[in-house]
């Protein structure tokens, strides 16, 4: 299994570290993009690093982690093929991947706390995109995506 990446800011930190010894017992393998200590740091450069690489095909799956889990979001979904969603239970991380095929799981620290986080985290990983009429949404989505980048 190809590893998932992950990376916070400072307010995700904690999170962060206690979901990737978390994975790794249970044989998951992390690439961990950073922050390396909890200091302030700006959640963009990090949200971006993530996301560019899920964008580039490098990498399957990711997790972004910040305190609200909205800037990551919202810095994620601007790169093209990054279907990043924000999720605060089991079900709606679950419905990110059956209808949406999410590649990003985003997770906000002060609204998920560590125990909540693995379950989250565990049902995003175990759950598979059931495509169907979701399908052809995505493709809409991707059409999006290629009349965006041919403005520019």
């Amino acid at each position: 299994m190809m590893p998932i990446l992950i990376s916070s800011d400072h307010g995700g930190f904690s999170l962060k570290e206690k979901l990737i010894s978390f994975l790794n017992k249970k044989g998951i393998k992390v690439k961990d993009l950073g922050p390396f200590n909890g200091d302030r740091c700006d959640y963009p450069k990090f949200a971006y690093a993530l996301a560019d690489k899920i964008s580039k095909g490098k990498f399957k799956r990711g997790i972004l982690i910040c305190k609200s889990g909205i800037g990551n979001s919202i810095v994620a979904n601007r790169l093209p093929g990054v279907r990043a969603a924000l999720s605060s239970n089991v079900k709606i991380a679950k419905l990110s991947r059956m209808h949406n095929d999410s590649n990003v799981l985003v997770l906000g620290s002060i609204f998920v706390r560590p125990d909540l986080a693995k379950k989250i985290t565990m049902a995003w990983l175990n759950t598979d995109f059931v495509g169907g009429r979701h399908k052809r949404r995505l493709t809409q989505i991707r059409e999006i995506e290629k009349k965006i980048r041919s403005r520019r």
